[in-house]
């Protein structure tokens, strides 16, 4: 088992080089957040397939009072009206219009000015340093990006930047971006004002226009992030704190609330019968969320409505012996990182940006260095859904910041990279440490599990044979892993203990937890 870092200010992420950056800003003076953004604009350098300056970013930040929750996602194109959505049947998971507004410069700009305590430039320093000079591949990230390549190489401006000379770099070679070295600098001179209005906002519009996007001016203009009110639950002792719609973030205190009304084996928790009562309870959580979840203005149903003890009491009653497909209940209404640090004060923060999948839409503009996205793709092509495209309106998102606090006081800053394992993860992590006290580093380790569609889940190769047969007798389906799988994802730990701080991070990736 790897050992955990414990320190009194710390910074865990996926990539050695990001987490340096982080530490780097701490031993300059820098905060929690400081910290946390310094290793997110490094990841946009050396964890390319994963995050790019186009991505989206969510956010939570204790500052020693309240927690905070940042929503860093951006909108459909306001050209997306009714006429131009009735003639598509779907979005393509890659271009332009793959593209809702990135969110995550903003969010960097607005995190910095309300919290941080270094100039916001200085927190670029590191990752122009490793853009122009070179940084070294890391294992996990040259395999995502192989993995990718073939697909990704006809997308416009993907091949120029990333696979130059028709080839995807090595482990340990050092890799160039010479343009989005040139980006950052704009955007760390500017606070931001180049990606939304400047020289980069017409490089990205031009783009658009040429492949077909139909973002414009004044969508790139009117982003805001959105400083929003965190969901709070009570879950194993504890109070829980999630971002809310339109973020997935439902789904882990909805799985745990149903859980609650489950003869849940806490001791056996990679057991086959607690393993498929965590799957069941995560699918019908899932189901609501699939079904009401969306911008929030859309939503049909609220939040609270879902969370309500007697509603999760009666999904739970749906749960068997077998594994089961579930429909949407009715509530009574009234490739993607993570970066946690924790300060000397007590600052926590967990902050989450992503290109969505892999390397997001492929489109990479040119002379930019910028990457884009493809959030656009969680929409939902079902009329009258609460998730169906619309100009302005954000898609359901998946990342995940979150918090865990005991008594009031702050114990957990934690997150988890995947798509729908997020959720997953932090149901499988918060069992272990808070039910089953297990040690941070330990309950990252752990052998998971994945719950995909209908019936299939996917199972680490750590998990046992007998426990294997179990759950194919319950009626799982146990799905191979794909080549080159490694969405069990990636969890970043950060554990007060006292005056100090335990960072634990995960060998899944290249996770690098370190701190002084």
């Amino acid at each position: 088992m790897r050992r955990p870092t414990i320190a009194r200010e710390v910074v865990a992420t996926s990539q050695p080089l990001a987490a340096q950056a982080g530490l780097a800003m701490l031993r300059q003076g820098g905060n929690a957040v400081d910290a946390a953004l310094a290793a997110g604009i490094a990841l946009t350098v050396v964890e390319p397939a994963s995050t790019g300056l186009g991505s989206d970013a969510f956010a939570l930040v204790w500052d020693g009072r309240t927690v905070h929750a940042l929503n860093g996602s951006g909108g459909a194109p306001r050209a997306w009206t009714p006429d131009v959505l009735k003639s598509w049947s779907g979005i393509a998971p890659r271009g332009w219009n793959s593209i809702t507004v990135p969110g995550m410069v903003a969010l960097w700009r607005d995190l910095s000015e309300r919290f941080g305590r270094l100039p916001f430039a200085k927190l670029f320093e590191p990752a122009i340093e490793w853009a122009e000079a070179g940084f070294p591949v890391s294992p996990s990230v040259a395999d995502r990006w192989q993995v990718q390549a073939a697909e990704l190489a006809p997308q416009p401006g993907f091949a120029d930047a990333y696979m130059p000379g028709g080839k995807v770099p090595a482990i340990g070679q050092i890799f160039r971006l010479p343009a989005l070295a040139r980006s950052l600098q704009d955007i760390a001179e500017t606070k931001g004002r180049t990606f939304y209005e400047g020289r980069l906002a017409e490089a990205m519009l031009g783009h658009s226009r040429a492949h077909g996007g139909l973002m414009a001016a004044e969508d790139l203009a009117n982003h805001r992030t959105d400083w929003v009110t965190p969901l709070q639950a009570d879950v194993l002792g504890h109070t829980l704190y999630e971002m809310p719609p339109n973020s997935q973030g439902l789904v882990v205190p909805m799985t745990l609330g149903i859980l609650a009304h489950c003869d849940v084996d806490i001791a056996d928790l990679g057991g086959a019968a607690s393993i498929h009562l965590q799957i069941e309870a995560f699918k019908l959580a899932a189901a609501d969320v699939a079904r009401y979840v969306a911008d929030p203005d859309a939503m049909p149903v609220h939040a609270e409505a879902l969370l309500s003890p007697d509603y999760l009491k009666t999904r739970a009653k749906l749960i068997g012996d077998r594994a089961q497909t579930y429909q949407a209940g009715l509530p009574v209404d009234g490739g993607t990182v993570v970066v946690t640090a924790g300060d000397r004060d007590g600052m926590m923060v967990s902050l989450l940006q992503s290109n969505f999948v892999g390397f997001g839409s492929g489109v990479v503009v040119p002379d930019t260095g910028i990457s884009l996205h493809n959030r656009a793709g969680s929409f939902t092509f079902k009329e009258g859904h609460p998730n169906a495209p619309a100009p302005g309106k954000r898609p359901l998102h998946t990342l995940l910041p979150a918090m865990v606090f005991k008594d009031g006081a702050p114990l957990i800053s934690l997150g988890v990279t995947g798509g729908n394992m997020q959720p997953q993860g932090h149901v499988q992590l918060l069992l272990r440490v808070l039910a089953a006290n297990s040690e941070p580093q330990s309950a990252i380790e752990a052998a998971r599990y994945r719950y995909m569609a209908d019936m299939a889940i996917n199972l680490e190769d750590r998990v046992d044979d007998a426990v294997k047969t179990q759950l194919a007798a319950r009626g799982h389906v146990i799905k191979p892993m794909p080549p080159g799988y490694m969405d069990f994802g990636s969890a970043q730990i950060v554990y007060r203990l006292g005056e100090s701080w335990l960072a634990a991070t995960d060998n899944r990736k290249d996770g690098a937890a370190i701190g002084w």
